[in-house]
Parts: C-alpha cells; sequence; structure tokens
C-alpha cells in the first residue's frame, strides 16, 4: 500500500497545495473553492475548479482522524445488485478482504458512468486502503483521480483493454465469437439477437461486436434484433423474443446478451409451443446456476466470477506492479442448441 503523510493523505496523491498551485491562488482561497464557502470571484472559482478535475483532486474527509491509523476500506465500485454476476463477484472479493482484515464499501452505479464518477470520488474521499470497480471504461475524471490516488485499483469482469492498475476478467469480445462460431458449427444460418441497452452496458456491446465479427468470418450476418432500451431481465428477455420473432419468423437461432435474457426467451418459447432447439436454438451468457437447472440446460458462455472477485481482491491487498490476469471462460454446449 501507498505510504501516507501525517494527515493521512498517501504519499504522490494530489493534494490541495497541487490545485492552488495549478490554479494559481492560494491555499485558503482554493479551499473556499473547494467548499464552496466564502467569497470569490467566478474566474477564480472556474480556474480552481478546472485545476482540481485536471489533477484529479479528491478532499480527504478523514484528515487528521482515523486515516492516521491507515484505512482498511476498500471501496467495490459495480452496476447493479440485481444480475446475479455482481454479487458472485462480490462473494469472492469479500472472503478476500475480511479473511485480510479489510472492510468492503459496495456502491452501485446502474450502469450509469456518470454515477460512477461521483460514488468513486465520495468513496476516495475516505481514502481507502484499494478500489475495485467493474470494467474498463470510465470518464476522464474517474480515470484521473483512480491513477491519482496512489492505492491498488483492480479493474474487474474484462480484459478488452488497457486498465489503470490491476486487470482481472476474461474477454468479452472473444465470447461473443466463440458464441458465434458455435452456433455456426450446429448449422445454424439465420441468427437472430435479443439484448439489453448496449449504450450502458458496454461489455455486452463487446460481446455483441465479437458476435458479429465472428459470423461475418463464417459469410453470415445478423438476421434481426431487438435492443431493449432498460436493463436485462427475464421478462425483458421474453418479451424481447417476442417481438423479434413476430418481424422475423424464420430465424434458426438466438443469440441473448445474456442468460437473465435467455431464460426469459426460453419461457417464451415453453408458453408458446415452439421446439428447442428443433424449432428455435437460443444461447445465453454467464452460466447462472438456474440456467444449469432448466428442464433443458441452457447453451451458454460460464464465467469465473467469484474467481475474479477473489484475485481481484488478492491483488488488490498486496504490493506489487501493474498487472493483467485473463481468467478465460467456457462455452456450455447445453440443450438449447
Amino acid at each position: 500500500m501507498a505510504d501516507e503523510l501525517a494527515d493521512g493523505t498517501p504519499t504522490g496523491t494530489t493534494t490541495l497545495t497541487d490545485v492552488a498551485r495549478a490554479a494559481g491562488v492560494g491555499e485558503s482561497t482554493a479551499s473556499r473553492v473547494l467548499r464552496g464557502h466564502g467569497s470569490f470571484s467566478a474566474k477564480t472559482r472556474e480556474s480552481v475548479l478546472n485545476a482540481a478535475r485536471s489533477l484529479g483532486y479528491v478532499p480527504n474527509r478523514i484528515a487528521g482522524t482515523l486515516a492516521s491509523t491507515g484505512s482498511k476500506l476498500v471501496g467495490i465500485v459495480i452496476p447493479s445488485l440485481s444480475n446475479i454476476v455482481f454479487p458472485d463477484m462480490l462473494r469472492g472479493a469479500n472472503t478476500v478482504l475480511v479473511g485480510a482484515g479489510f472492510q468492503p464499501v459496495v456502491a452501485v452505479t446502474d450502469y450509469e458512468q456518470g454515477r460512477e464518477e461521483t460514488l468513486i470520488e465520495s468513496l476516495l474521499s475516505w481514502r481507502p486502503a484499494g478500489m475495485m470497480v467493474a470494467g474498463l471504461e470510465h470518464t476522464e475524471r474517474t480515470v484521473a483521480m483512480l491513477r491519482h490516488a496512489r492505492i491498488r485499483v483492480a479493474e474487474l469482469l474484462d480484459s478488452d483493454g488497457d486498465g489503470i492498475d490491476i486487470v482481472v476478467g476474461y474477454s468479452n469480445r472473444e465470447a461473443g465469437g466463440a458464441s458465434a462460431r458455435h452456433l455456426v458449427s450446429r448449422g445454424y444460418r439465420r441468427i437472430g439477437y435479443v439484448g439489453h441497452d448496449l449504450s450502458r452496458d458496454l461489455r455486452a456491446a463487446k460481446r455483441f461486436a465479437g458476435f458479429r465479427s465472428a459470423l461475418a468470418e463464417g459469410g453470415l450476418e445478423v438476421a434481426a434484433e431487438e435492443i431493449i432500451p432498460s436493463s436485462s431481465s427475464i421478462e425483458a428477455g421474453r418479451d424481447g423474443l417476442g417481438r423479434l420473432l413476430g418481424r422475423a419468423p424464420d430465424l434458426d437461432a438466438v443469440y441473448f446478451s445474456n442468460d437473465d435474457m435467455a431464460i426469459g426467451g426460453y419461457f417464451h418459447c415453453l408458453a408458446r409451443g415452439i421446439a428447442i432447439p428443433g424449432r428455435l436454438a437460443i444461447f445465453g451468457y454467464n452460466g447462472l446456476d438456474v440456467a444449469r437447472a432448466a428442464p433443458q440446460p441452457l447453451s451458454t458462455i460460464r464465467t469465473p466470477r467469484v474467481a475474479v472477485g477473489e484475485t481481484g481482491a488478492r491483488l488488490v491487498c498486496s504490493d506489487g506492479p501493474p498487472t493483467k490476469i485473463d481468467l478465460g471462460f467456457e462455452l456450455i454446449e447445453g440443450a438449447t442448441t
């Protein structure tokens, strides 16, 4: 972990002095601006705030108190609690962190990068010992804050891109590609897609891009698609498949953005008497327990979510150089393709 000054600020972290110097004002003026108290001109305010943003400055809420003994908090920022993927990851991380004497503090973004930025700023203001966040894509200010925090930062559940410090996950693009190649190898040619909001869930967007790319290698393309403008759910998958088949009744297979959506599609087929896979093949992503327990186990990609949380937590709790660990994934043939 990073060394700390007497006030609890890790050495190398951007300080109020740095902000004041960059803005060309005194520390007291910079402090008044950042606290929103006292008098200062609009020009001074703009100069101080711009300096704080560019330097990734985060106020220290516990300076002079608990920080002097060394923080035992580890911030964990995830997109959702309704998707079992993230509780699984948390379970792995929690086991390691608690065993090492740290206290996880969890925040949920609802897949909004602006909210992620706000939550990370809040967590960093308590000077945690480390941070764990889902994914590799963040706002510029979030990246600046995490880089300047001088603590271990683990980005999880993806390996398609560069990280800030620690990256633990698997290739979402390759998972999408493997899914497409599996369906093509089974003889399916009229393949559709049902997914949720890809502008928010960027890992799902990477999977779909990998899926389309692999289809193109075989001279195919997605025959029809239904994108739900909301988060994923069983209900969204059920309704989405119904709308998709209403427009493209000749599809012979459908790829879903995740298992929640695919199970919803499975229920739609059961209700409508659509034979699986004789009439329509279904393929998901994540390898959830409920998908394996279905009367016909779902064909899907199983991801090592608990192991991602465990590995990320171990690295956050230790010193070492920046690293990327790809834990891979497993294609489950199931009974729906």
